[in-house]
């Protein structure tokens, strides 16, 4: 039970399967869950092969049952929650009225409702654990609306404001709540998407990238307050880019960027 405690949603492939090697490699107690069994045993295999410890389980981050269920079976194994990563995260691409409304619908399930239900069920175990913190995977879709990804920005402008909300709220109880914003990521689930700003920006982050972006914004001193950790040079661009364009330039720069 000394050892620091990682719960990490999404974990059995691309940046949560990252994360999760990272964090195991720096000694913490990693809680891996995902929908998808074989690759979470995968992971488990190679985690436990390294010397590392896991706690793997199955979660459909939608179910507001599983949530308190493999929370309260991580934390009867470690006695301890120091870092919540919600990272688990759906993608559709295309324009708006082309994707099926249960599509659109998921994409707000997993990303939006997900992110909250985590948050929501595990304040009591991050209200224990001194010093604790909960990582929200953002985007850089979120500093702008972007065409043809139009209900994953605004799944991810929902999740910068409940960031921020929550970081509030919770410094209190000793809570630092972060959302880290990575572009586009080379991962299973922008295989195959082309929108015309993957166009203009490329895939150039890797999935360790990111898990690396996510290990130093947990590392950084707390007493700044700093919520936002844009990921890589792109990201840095453009979050800083956002702060002082008026939105009819963004518009347009967008407009552009995209093609449309």
């Amino acid at each position: 039970m000394s050892k620091p405690a990682v719960f990490i949603t999404g974990a059995a492939t691309g940046i949560g399967r990252a994360t999760a090697l990272l964090f195991a490699a720096q000694g913490y107690h990693v809680g891996a869950f995902d929908i998808d069994e074989v690759g979470l045993s995968r992971l488990a295999a190679d985690i436990n092969n390294s010397g590392g410890a896991i706690y793997t389980g199955v979660l459909d981050v939608t179910n507001a049952t599983q949530w308190p269920q493999r929370l309260a079976e991580f934390y009867a194994q470690t006695g301890r929650l120091d870092v919540l990563v919600n990272n688990a995260g759906v993608l559709r691409a295309g324009p708006f009225e082309s994707i099926a409304l249960s599509a659109h619908r998921s994409i707000i399930d997993v990303d939006v409702f997900g992110v909250l239900a985590g948050a929501h069920c595990a304040f009591r175990y991050l209200r224990e654990t001194p010093g604790a913190q909960l990582v929200n995977l953002c985007s850089g879709s979120a500093i702008y609306g972007q065409p043809e990804l139009a209900s994953y920005a605004a799944a991810k402008s929902a999740v910068k404001s409940f960031t921020e909300a929550l970081d509030l709220e919770w410094e209190r109880y000793d809570i630092r709540v972060i959302a880290v914003w990575p572009m586009f990521v080379a991962t299973e689930m922008l295989k195959g998407v082309t929108t015309g700003t993957t166009k203009l920006f490329g895939v150039r982050l890797s999935v360790d990238d990111v898990a690396a972006g996510i290990w130093a914004a947990v590392r950084k001193n707390r007493r700044s307050r700093k919520v936002h950790y844009p990921i890589g040079g792109q990201a840095k661009m453009l979050v800083m880019a956002g702060k002082y364009t008026p939105n009819r330039i963004a518009r347009i720069m967008n407009k552009r960027f995209s093609g449309y």
